[in-house]
C-alpha cells in the first residue's frame, strides 16, 4: 500500500480494482487544510486520462504488473500476430488499439516486452528507439527546400514519416516509436 505522497509518476496504482498509470503528481496544502495530492491517472487498459485526489489519510494499493517477452510475428486485418519467443506454434493475436501507433515500427521477429495484469496483455511495450531501413524516398530536387527541408520517406515497416532531404533509398534511420519521428541516419558500417 502506498501513502497519499508516495503516489508519484511512473507508478502504476489500483483504482476501483482497475490499473491506472500516474502521470503527474503534486502535493500542496490549501490554506489551514491538510495536505492534498492531486494527480493525473491514465487507465492501463482504455487510455483515459482522469484526475483525482489522495487526501492525507486515503492509501493506493501498487497494481501487480508482470512483464514477458514476446515475439511479433505479422499483421493481418488490423490484429498484430505475436508468439511465445520459445515456442513459435504459441500464437495469439493482439488487436490494433492494444499494440497502439507505435505498432507501425514493429519488425517481423522482434522481441518486445507485453505488460499483463491478472495474467492478461494490456499494452505492449516497442523500444523508444528502433533502427529501419528506407524502403522509398523520393528523390531530393535542388532548390525544394520550401516545405523546409523535408520529405516523406517509407520505412521497411510500411510506415511513413518526414526525413530530411539527404535521406535516401536503403539509409537505415533511427525512428522515436513514441513520437513517430525520424531521429537520425544510421552510420553503414
Amino acid at each position: 500500500m502506498l501513502e497519499y505522497n508516495e503516489i508519484l509518476p511512473k507508478k502504476v496504482i489500483l483504482v476501483d480494482g482497475e490499473p491506472y498509470e500516474v502521470l503527474d503528481a503534486h502535493v500542496f496544502r490549501k490554506q489551514m487544510r491538510k495536505p492534498v495530492n492531486q494527480t493525473k491517472l491514465r487507465h492501463l487498459i482504455t487510455g483515459k486520462v482522469t484526475e483525482q485526489a489522495f487526501h492525507q489519510s486515503e492509501k493506493a494499493e501498487e497494481a501487480d504488473l508482470s512483464v514477458k517477452e514476446v515475439k511479433y510475428l505479422y499483421m493481418n486485418k488490423g490484429a498484430y500476430w505475436f508468439c511465445s519467443p520459445q515456442n513459435p506454434a504459441d500464437r495469439f493475436e493482439l488487436s490494433d488499439d492494444l499494440v497502439g501507433p507505435s505498432g507501425r515500427f514493429l519488425k517481423p521477429n522482434a522481441v518486445v516486452e507485453a505488460r499483463l495484469f491478472n495474467d492478461e496483455i494490456i499494452a505492449i511495450k516497442v523500444p523508444i528507439k528502433v533502427e529501419l531501413v528506407v524502403k522509398d524516398a523520393p528523390p531530393a530536387v535542388r532548390g525544394n527546400t520550401s516545405q523546409g527541408g523535408s520529405k516523406q520517406i517509407t520505412l521497411e515497416t510500411g510506415a511513413t514519416v518526414n526525413a530530411p532531404l539527404f535521406v535516401n533509398e536503403g539509409d537505415v534511420v533511427r525512428i522515436n516509436t513514441e513520437l513517430g519521428e525520424y531521429v537520425e541516419r544510421v552510420d553503414k558500417k
